[in-house]
């Protein structure tokens, strides 16, 4: 349980706050890369609770700059992407990527503001199929976004979509590294209606019986460098254990337990402002391309209504499209799909859950440990302190890991070969 102060503290993200300028010190992820197009429409941007445009330039170099014209404030949403800059449709003011000024029509062609005048920008990648930014101390920029694996394997080895979800981004990464949950809120039921609860197995998520059978594992988190690694243990017979191991990497990003030989999951939860996430999810194949049904193998990528607003087709408008019937006889939810299963829970908290008026257990044991290294690094960044994990981009490039080990093996070492990205 955490003070309110505490709460406070996770949850704020926006500008001048202490999580919001230590998120500062990495690349974020905000835009799928092909949202936008050479010289076309820009598009609105909300990041850490600023407001920006985002566009592509002429000759394809991804720019973000301040919503509003440093002239008289107008909206360049407005305004006209051409020939390498974007133009403020009410005075003609022209901009660049970088944000210098380039053109000023209505003032005279020796004017000193064409040199003075220049609006805020943030630098940019397009890497992965996504667009990222960089919004911190131009000093401390990182040379390269985080080398996840799912960024370096061909195009059509991966699966990259975006969703909007109406909550703080940290009970979105909380359900993300939450490994009790899968054999509950996912599990479907035994049809018979004397027996309701009675789990059986999801062929969507692997070796759920295994989860099904002891839906109360024990926890172990590893701090790394990176973050940490969470050991979800289960019986799996006299002689094993079934472990499922998860990854939490700073500052928001999470990957599902992987069979061998699988596709791997994963997420990132970027923080539009205190009350809104873009989640990513990604799906990717290390060692060769999808086979039939692969591209989404557990139903985590979810329908939006359209490419612009990203709102999930089923969301807290229309009760996530919940079927009671289906929920009295068939899944614990009635919500079709794991990601808008997840979505509905968390989102169901609030923007911002009151983690002061929680109950925590021992499968908790994950989600104390996220809110202790995010605080940490929050304070430390008060203190003058920057992460180390933004300046060594090779730390992302690892996997999670499902897997039966024999009794006595430590799962970090006996998984430690699956877990490390080629």
């Amino acid at each position: 349980m955490l003070s309110v102060e505490e709460n406070e503290l996770l949850t704020r993200v926006g500008p001048g706050t202490a999580m919001g300028n230590a998120f500062r010190r990495f690349w974020l992820p905000f835009l799928l890369s092909d949202e936008l197009q050479v010289d076309a429409a820009p598009r609105r941007v909300r990041l850490l609770g600023e407001d920006l445009i985002a566009f592509r330039d002429t000759e394809g170099r991804p720019g973000l700059v301040d919503r509003y014209c440093p002239h008289r404030r107008a909206d360049l949403y407005f305004g006209r992407v051409e020939q390498c800059g974007i133009r403020c449709a009410y005075h003609g003011w022209k901009f660049d990527v970088n944000g210098n000024a380039m053109d000023m029509p209505a003032e005279p062609a020796n004017t000193p503001l064409l040199s003075e005048a220049k609006i805020k920008s943030y630098p940019m990648r397009d890497w992965g199929g996504v667009l990222w930014a960089y919004m911190g101390d131009p000093a401390t920029m990182p040379a390269e976004v985080p080398q996840f694996e799912w960024g370096t394997v061909p195009a059509h080895r991966r699966v990259v979509s975006k969703r909007l979800q109406q909550n703080n981004y940290a009970q979105a990464v909380e359900g993300g590294i939450d490994s009790s949950h899968v054999g509950i809120l996912h599990s479907l039921l035994e049809p018979e209606p004397e027996a309701p609860f009675k789990q059986r197995q999801l062929p969507i998520v692997p070796n759920l019986p295994l989860m099904a059978k002891d839906t109360a594992p024990r926890l172990f988190v590893r701090d790394t460098d990176y973050g940490f690694m969470i050991g979800a243990r289960r019986n799996a017979s006299e002689a094993e254990y079934y472990w499922r191991v998860t990854q939490f990497l700073l500052p928001f990003y999470t990957m599902i337990a992987r069979w061998d030989g699988e596709p791997i999951v994963g997420h990132a939860w970027t923080p539009i402002d205190d009350y809104n996430t873009w989640t990513f999810t990604m799906t990717w194949h290390p060692e060769r391309d999808f086979r039939d049904g692969e591209r989404d193998p557990h139903q985590i990528h979810v329908a939006v209504e359209d490419e612009v607003d990203f709102l999930p087709t089923a969301n807290i408008k229309n009760d996530y499209l919940i079927d009671r019937e289906h929920q009295r006889l068939h899944s614990m939810t009635g919500i079709m799909g794991i990601g808008a299963q997840d979505a509905a829970i968390q989102e169901s908290m609030g923007p911002i859950v009151d983690r002061s008026r929680e109950t925590l257990g021992s499968a908790d044991a994950a989600i104390v440990n996220f809110r202790r290294r995010l605080l940490k690094m929050a304070r430390e960044m008060e203190a003058g302190v920057s992460p180390i994990a933004p300046a060594q981009p090779d730390l992302y490039r690892v996997r999670s890991a499902g897997m039966v080990l024999e009794r006595g093996v430590d799962f970090a070492e006996g998984l430690a070969d699956r877990m490390k990205a080629g």
